[in-house]
């Protein structure tokens, strides 16, 4: 693992007991507690059935909202294939690539060796001679590199890394899995729809949201949870191999 911000990724529980918990993000008994206590709650309002369900868990875990269950949209054959090859590239330990550096944060230092890096920060160049904002560069600049290409892409804040993306895809790049839940009242929910579009176009799995919601912390939740569903995968508690009915 790379990312800054996990130093105490690795810290372990009151107990020293690791080999089971709740939550990739809980590093004490009681936050496992706590973690498995609002979880089981969740389980009572959202399906539990399929992998995708999972997600579907997962944004109304972060978010707070029941309702929100109800705006996730997958792509692919079914509702669970992105959580899959998301899970696989995961096992694999593909790159991690977020838009901005709250996302980089919230991804979990356990359950993986992926390499967790972010877009903003390259493309400043790019960025000031063409006059597109700095996410919409750093993508850019990345995927000249191949960066992306097998990656996880979660994109937490900015709709133009989004739209970059997409125009990306459509040029030929192919993520393994693109988690996209930029946030805002201007060009968010268009952002995700053509990255929808592109994706469903292009065979790409991909995760995102209908509507203005959404945010770095809901991108590093579900993100998270691909992780999450590679461990249980690691420790044969799910499969992998098989499609919903």
């Amino acid at each position: 693992m790379t990312t800054e911000g996990a130093a105490d990724a690795g810290s372990e529980s009151d107990d020293g007991d690791f080999e089971e918990y709740a939550d990739l993000g809980a590093t004490t008994s009681n936050a496992m507690e706590i973690a498995e206590t609002s979880m089981d709650r969740v389980r009572r309002i959202v399906p539990d059935e399929t992998l995708a369900d999972r997600i579907r868990q997962k944004s109304v875990h972060a978010t707070g909202d029941p309702e929100f269950q109800h705006l996730v949209r997958f792509t692919g054959t079914d509702d669970s294939e992105p959580v899959r090859v998301g899970a696989r590239a995961v096992l694999d330990e593909q790159p991690i690539v977020t838009d901005i550096t709250m996302v980089m944060e919230g991804i979990t230092g356990r359950g993986h060796d992926c390499p967790v890096r972010k877009a903003i920060g390259n493309g400043t160049e790019l960025a000031a001679e063409t006059g597109m904002t700095r996410t919409a560069a750093s993508v850019l600049e990345l995927d000249k590199e191949g960066v992306y290409d097998g990656a996880i892409a979660a994109i937490g804040n900015a709709p133009t890394a989004a739209l970059a993306l997409a125009d990306c895809i459509e040029d030929g790049t192919r993520p393994a899995v693109v988690v996209a839940t930029p946030v805002g009242f201007v060009k968010a929910a268009e952002s995700r729809e053509r990255l929808r579009e592109v994706c469903e176009e292009h065979g790409v799995p991909a995760v995102t949201n209908v509507g203005r919601r959404g945010g770095s912390g809901l991108a590093a939740g579900l993100t998270n949870e691909l992780v999450h569903v590679a461990s249980d995968a690691r420790d044969g508690e799910v499969t992998l191999a098989e499609r919903d009915p």
